[in-house]
């Protein structure tokens, strides 16, 4: 296959662990993967209208090959520029040559001129430029790659102008934002999303609490502190932080309690509810992969919640089991000989993506199964 060209395929029920999530151990609370070892949900950790399902594995393989955006962009090994920006890199025979495009909003290029694969995450924040972007799509970058037309959205509106260098944000945007992105990919609703909060539908005749991040909110932040309409700006600010940062530490600390004495397996990931709706997953190949991701996902989590009504319901176990059974939709596969594959299923209001990583091994680095809220 041409590297980004895309293939769909119409309602296929597969069930390799790079096409499916997960097959049911009969009356079990183990969650069965073709692969080594299949996963297994911990009980349910509760916050406010919060629930985490710890998801753990008795298998878990080697992932230090791979470097994230974070840790690239904050040594150097990958640069993000605008187009339009000439970039200076190195031929294999160690001749400068350069690189120049006109400027987009929708697209960014990235060099990775470290000694590692480098791994972008749909969502995550790069900061800088004419405007702060996110990644629209999970990739991977390949070591040595030509400079790499990145699609991105934008999530600072009301600024096209110059700024600093494009640097490590260490943000993921929360959930509603990231599904317009991963998903929708629409630019107009990504907007949307960073100024109402959330997206999630709210109960009619609800007397649920009012969430304590309200679209209303958001635009007195934008009117005082964020002019710009930046997400990093809106979502840091006095007005969201402090409620964001306790919520997050309060959840880290009954998460790391819960999580501490697990004997003969591996922490790999999530699944997240808000009140009773099982809405959103993270799992990663290994735990430390997913512990270098931990900290800006728990915080978009936080936001999320605090951006949805309370509520006193609660999802169970078998309700997160349920969230991860296998699905049956349309099916698209993106890949780049060698690097990755990308593959999306959808159904019904469901979503599922995941990365596979090809080299040196064949692996799913990154497992994604989002609950849309439209």
């Amino acid at each position: 296959m041409e590297r980004g060209s895309l293939l769909t395929w119409g309602l296929l029920g597969l069930t390799s662990f790079g096409a499916m999530a997960a097959v049911f151990a009969a009356g079990g609370p183990r969650l069965e993967k073709p692969g080594p070892e299949p996963w297994r949900l911990l009980d349910p950790i509760t916050y406010e209208n919060m629930t985490v399902f710890p998801v753990v594995t008795s298998h878990a393989p080697e992932t230090s090959g791979f470097q994230t955006l974070d840790e690239a962009l904050a040594s150097g090994d990958a640069v993000v520029s605008e187009r339009g920006s000439e970039i200076i890199r190195r031929t294999r025979d160690g001749q400068p040559a350069s690189y120049q495009s006109g400027a987009s909003v929708n697209q960014l290029v990235l060099i990775n001129r470290g000694k590692k694969p480098l791994i972008l995450l749909a969502g995550e924040l790069v900061s800088g430029g004419k405007q702060d972007r996110i990644i629209a799509k999970d990739r991977i970058v390949s070591v040595g790659a030509e400079p790499l037309p990145l699609d991105v959205f934008c999530v600072e509106h009301g600024r096209w102008s110059s700024g600093s260098q494009f640097g490590a944000a260490k943000m993921m945007v929360h959930p509603s934002v990231r599904e317009k992105a991963a998903v929708d990919q629409n630019q107009s609703e990504v907007w949307a999303a960073v100024r109402s909060g959330t997206t999630a539908r709210a109960e009619s005749n609800s007397s649920a609490p009012a969430p304590r991040i309200s679209a209303g909110g958001i635009a007195e932040t934008v009117r005082v502190e964020a002019p710009t309409e930046s997400y990093a700006k809106v979502y840091q600010s006095s007005r969201v932080s402090q409620s964001v940062e306790v919520f997050a530490d309060e959840l880290q600390r009954r998460f790391a309690r819960a999580t501490a004495n697990l004997k003969g397996e591996h922490l790999v990931g999530v699944v997240i509810a808000y009140g009773g709706e099982v809405a959103w997953s993270d799992i990663f190949a290994s735990t430390a992969l997913f512990e270098r991701y931990w900290p800006k996902l728990l915080r978009s989590y936080a936001v999320e919640a605090l951006a949805r009504p309370g509520s006193k319901e609660q999802a169970s176990l078998a309700d997160a089991r349920e969230f991860l059974r296998p699905l049956e939709g349309r099916e698209k596969v993106e890949s780049e000989p060698g690097v990755y594959r990308w593959r999306e299923i959808t159904e019904g209001r469901y979503a599922q993506i995941e990365l596979e990583a090809l080299r040196p091994t064949d692996i799913t680095l990154h497992w994604l199964r989002i609950h849309r809220t439209s």
